[in-house]
């Protein structure tokens, strides 16, 4: 599948998204240095979130609607921390406008079907669907039944909230499916990440497979990266002292970069399969072992493993010979340290 220029399989580098997320603290011109400084940082597309407090929730303080679960936002109601969180619509085209100018793909998780519309009118080449929301159903199905490739998080989904999500996507016509594993915990301890569900996902669900981060650090995307992820994205702030609902667990720009330059390590060390030696290597084939006469020997004399060893260098002949050529008398005086030859042997 392609989002926008990038085209993503299975041979593909992988995708790196910077979600900006509640990152800009309400200032337009944040969001604008938060998409500059993540071109600078390596990342191949910024992500916004579409919605307002109305579309997402009710303006209600009752115990439903009250944030106490341990989190980062306990003492928060659910409206208040998405006032405080969202990006305005109007902003919108002008951020797609500076990711465009940046050479950066811009696209968005929308969080109902007018987000959908909004986004659809800026030509977004792709959509995300956050964890919380894999459970709507119908809002899977009308982002799906525009045809653009669809990201599904999978934070708070059982095996069956992804088939389910899964098989809405199919059943709109829509085949463009990527899975994040995704821990919905903020920041995620480590040991939650149990990256092996992706690769398990990929096998399961039949579709290509990525991450969404909530941990601290670029342990996690890099095993992510190594088991075949094609995405992976990331919280990103220009500057944690801006502050605001997501900053303790989003990356500065050079945290960012790191995580960047360690996943495309990881790409050039993971290369391809082949069995052919590079110019270098082949080069050093010289320092394997081979067989050497390691005490002189006369004309005549025969060849016992007190004379001929298996030793470094490699200008002899190939040690796999040695058990043949045992007990052979040579026809020629043989000095130390010759490489031995099969012309040598009678």
């Amino acid at each position: 599948m392609r989002i926008g220029n990038f085209e993503i399989n299975d041979n593909s580098p992988v995708f790196i998204i910077a979600e900006l997320s509640a990152n800009h603290n309400q200032n337009k011109q944040i969001a604008l240095d938060t998409i500059r400084a993540a071109k600078l940082a390596g990342a191949d597309a910024i992500k916004l979130q579409t919605y307002t407090p109305d579309t997402l929730t009710i303006d209600c303080d009752n115990e439903y609607f009250q944030i106490d679960k341990g989190t980062l936002w306990d003492g928060k109601t659910l409206y208040e921390l998405y006032k405080e969180a969202y990006t305005p619509w109007e902003w919108h085209k002008e951020l797609f406008e500076e990711a465009k100018k940046q050479g950066l793909i811009c696209f968005s998780s929308p969080f109902d079907n007018t987000a959908v519309d909004l986004l659809e009118s800026l030509d977004a080449p792709a959509y995300k669907i956050a964890s919380f929301e894999i459970q709507d159903i119908p809002l899977i199905e009308y982002t799906a039944s525009k045809g653009k490739p669809i990201i599904l998080s999978t934070g708070i989904a059982t095996a069956d909230d992804i088939q389910l999500a899964v098989d809405t996507c199919r059943q709109a016509g829509n085949e463009q499916i990527i899975l994040l594993k995704c821990t919905s915990s903020y920041p995620a301890p480590i040991e939650l990440a149990n990256m092996k569900t992706m690769v398990d996902m990929k096998n399961k669900f039949g579709v290509l497979v990525g991450l969404s981060d909530h941990t601290m650090g670029n342990t996690v995307p890099v095993v992510s990266a190594s088991l075949g992820a094609k995405v992976i994205e990331k919280h990103f702030i220009v500057n944690k002292a801006v502050g605001g609902p997501d900053a303790e667990f989003s990356l500065d720009p050079a945290e960012f970069k790191s995580m960047v330059d360690a996943v495309r390590d990881v790409e050039k060390a993971l290369g391809v399969v082949t069995y052919e030696l590079s110019e270098k290597v082949e080069k050093n084939r010289k320092f394997a072992r081979s067989l050497f006469v390691v005490e002189n020997i006369k004309k005549g004399e025969t060849i016992s493993p007190k004379n001929v060893r298996s030793i470094r260098p490699g200008y002899g002949l190939h040690p796999k010979l040695l058990k043949n050529i045992l007990g052979k008398k040579v026809n020629t005086d043989i000095e130390t340290g010759t490489p031995l030859r099969l012309s040598m042997i009678d």
